[in-house]
């Protein structure tokens, strides 16, 4: 005992018992924390990033070069990010079917695991827009009123005030959105696909493109209804007009042709 309390009252004792308490809690955090977390992150991104190189090369690299630097069939790629992806490819329009003024929408090609892959290896060539998360697209509890006065304000002069779209010059045309996704939407304003201009973070924030979303899918798709009654197709006040002038003038010579039978009728008698 007396060897023990003399051990205890070395100078060194503090010191050793500081270095075997860092040992313990070392070991026990290299156990048990999750170091290899992002190491794991980031080799699944590496894997990611390859898996969608490949994909690229036998689907995109002979109209958008080796590298997505562009070529005359397609243009570069190099800061699209991956929203642009996601939208493109997601919504089928690439790979493009032929050549033409612009690329509809169509069924899409790859899964969206494999889309995902592709997205991570195109942003890998430069900064860009990041695909959305649910939490950014999502509509719930948005601002309809004002969101249609967004959508009036900024996308109605090409899509229709109601998204039904319309034509534009050389061939080109604004598309329907009725069956979009809040997702692809929220895209299509990040990245500005074909003449759309584009809407970034700065410009329109994160809770105006969701009040523009859910102002969209309020007067559109099968489940939408009209707030303002029939609405003649949606197309807005040139089917109104046609509509006003034909029955509405219509009715108005009837009530005259009658009202001057009448008169002639009494003039008779």
């Amino acid at each position: 005992m007396k060897k023990l309390s003399a051990r205890r009252r070395h100078p060194l004792a503090a010191l050793v018992v500081l270095l075997l308490a860092l040992a313990v809690t070392g070991g026990l955090y290299a156990a048990f924390a999750p170091a290899d977390k992002a190491q794991a992150e980031d080799t699944a991104q590496s894997l990611a990033i390859e898996e969608g190189k490949k994909l690229y090369a036998v689907g995109c690299g002979s109209c958008h070069g080796t590298g997505g630097q562009g070529t005359s069939d397609g243009p570069i790629l190099v800061g699209v990010g991956s929203a642009a992806v996601d939208f493109q490819v997601g919504t089928g329009r690439m790979p493009a079917q032929q050549p033409g003024a612009q690329a509809p929408k169509k069924p899409k090609v790859y899964t969206q695991a494999e889309i995902d892959q592709l997205a991570a290896y195109i942003a890998s060539l430069g900064a860009g827009p990041i695909a959305p998360t649910e939490e950014q697209y999502d509509p719930k509890g948005a601002n309809i009123a004002k969101g249609g006065d967004l959508f009036r304000t900024n996308c109605a002069q090409c899509h229709n005030f109601t998204g039904k779209g319309g034509a534009l010059t050389g061939g080109k045309y604004a598309p329907e959105l009725d069956d979009v996704t809040p997702k692809h939407i929220y895209e299509a304003m990040q990245t500005g696909p074909q003449n759309m201009p584009s809407y970034p973070d700065g410009i329109m924030p994160e809770q105006d493109k969701r009040d523009i979303i859910a102002y969209l899918q309020t007067v559109g798709g099968e489940k939408a209804e009209s707030p303002g009654g029939f609405e003649l197709g949606g197309l807005g006040p040139v089917s109104e007009g046609l509509f006003g002038w034909v029955f509405g003038l219509g009715v108005m010579i009837a009530a005259a042709c009658w009202v001057a039978a009448r008169t002639a009728k009494a003039k008779k008698s």
